[in-house]
């Protein structure tokens, strides 16, 4: 049986064991395989299997499910240890990932993503709910935007590596799929073996909570996933239809925004920091904006491919900001509530996620521009939602209306 150590005792082991090693493991492994399908999965599905704008939308349909189901974990960790549970999803991710070229035709893709999806969303609700845990509420904006970078620096080199040798050695789909999931599995087992189980002083609520408090989060999280899925499904099947990038030249741009991000996401979590988490998702939501109507705009204008480069770009570095979302619920949230709210906050992330790829997916068909304008529409309703942030949130605190709650003149 795995060792299971408190986190007072686990910050006297050396740092390389410690639980802030084990996130920025397991955070560099997730994008070694999650990266390099999304770098393929368009020109993959376009070049090999013919997909059109209605069939990414329904690949994406798909693939949103398992994290509109993430309140399963809640299940689950009444039998297996969250931490475990992120280990197994990230083998689950990986063994996926290394078998994905193998099935070159819409029900293979279909289910070898559904697998790959469930190791990747049930991984990142326990790796949130374990950030949350593990970190100081002092730190933790600084060490997860740490952590956004050293995710950033892993996806870098796989597209480094991606980049330079595609076209050299002519690679296949198959064999960079197989590496890239290899590699994912390859560092998991070292998780597995070189680190103990840590505990946490706040045992979690094993079943599902929503608490009435809890509602602003539970409504910017809804909003992030809307707009973040017409960005995920859409913003690179543009490049690859309207501009005909190869797979060399989209992992190049891929490369170039990681590059900006590893150096970007650190300065964003120390921002968070000290303006707050209302400024920094207002500045989020109001960029948000602008880019998607630009966007939009790329087919009204005929702008070029340079600029829906830059905006591909400025896209990641706002989303980057979206760290705000878990230090303002950190701040408001009881300690053994993080678990079972973070598995209801991804299926909340996630109800649209799984039936607006596949409905946009046609509009697509007849104006991929309003595809975007809806993304511009659901920023400005998140920007709407950050303005109802207190400056300085906090239990009792959630929302701008709590001052007006007697309880709360009460409880101060």
């Amino acid at each position: 049986m795995k060792k299971s150590v408190t986190l007072t005792d686990a910050n006297k082991f050396p740092i390389w064991r410690q639980p802030i090693a084990l996130l920025f493991i397991m955070t560099a492994a997730m994008p070694l395989s999650f990266s390099v399908w999304s770098a393929l999965l368009n020109n993959f599905t376009i070049e090999v299997i013919g997909f059109d704008g209605a069939d990414i939308g329904w690949l994406h349909g798909i693939r949103e499910i398992p994290g509109f189901l993430a309140v399963g974990v809640i299940a689950i960790i009444i039998f297996m240890h969250e931490q475990t549970l992120a280990l197994v999803s990230l083998l689950m991710l990986g063994a996926a990932t290394t078998v994905t070229a193998c099935f070159p035709h819409m029900a293979g893709i279909l289910t070898i993503t559904m697998l790959s999806s469930i190791g990747f969303h049930y991984y990142e609700t326990i790796n949130q709910s374990l950030q949350l845990q593990w970190l100081k509420k002092e730190e933790a904006p600084r060490k997860l935007g740490l952590l956004i970078g050293a995710g950033s620096g892993a996806a870098l080199i796989a597209y480094v590596l991606l980049v330079l040798s595609w076209k050299s050695f002519n690679l296949s789909y198959n064999l960079v799929y197989l590496i890239a999931g290899a590699a994912t599995v390859l560092i998991t087992l070292y998780c597995v073996f070189a680190f103990p189980r840590f505990v946490t002083p706040h045992s979690q609520i094993k079943k599902m909570i929503l608490r009435k408090r809890y509602w602003l989060y539970y409504a910017l999280q809804f909003m992030a996933g809307a707009r973040r899925q017409i960005f995920v499904v859409f913003a690179g099947f543009m490049m690859v239809e309207h501009f005909g990038m190869r797979v060399d030249q989209i992992t190049y741009l891929y490369l170039i925004n990681l590059v900006i991000n590893m150096v970007a996401a650190p300065l964003m979590g120390r921002a968070v920091g000290r303006f707050g988490e209302r400024n920094a998702l207002l500045f989020e939501y109001l960029g948000l904006v602008l880019v998607f109507l630009a966007y939009g705009g790329i087919y009204f204008f005929d702008w070029g491919m340079v600029l829906a480069a830059a905006l591909y770009v400025l896209d990641h570095i706002f989303f980057s900001l979206a760290l705000a979302m878990k230090t303002y619920f950190q701040k408001i949230a009881d300690p053994e509530d993080i678990a079972p709210t973070a598995a209801v906050a991804f299926t909340i992330n996630h109800i649209s996620a799984v039936f607006l790829p596949i409905l946009l997916g046609y509009v697509w068909l007849y104006s991929p521009a309003f595809v975007f304008f809806s993304a511009a529409g659901f920023s400005a309703v998140s920007f709407g939602l950050a303005l109802l942030i207190p400056r300085n949130p906090k239990k009792g605190l959630e929302t701008v209306f709590s001052r007006l709650n007697p309880r709360w003149k009460t409880a101060t």
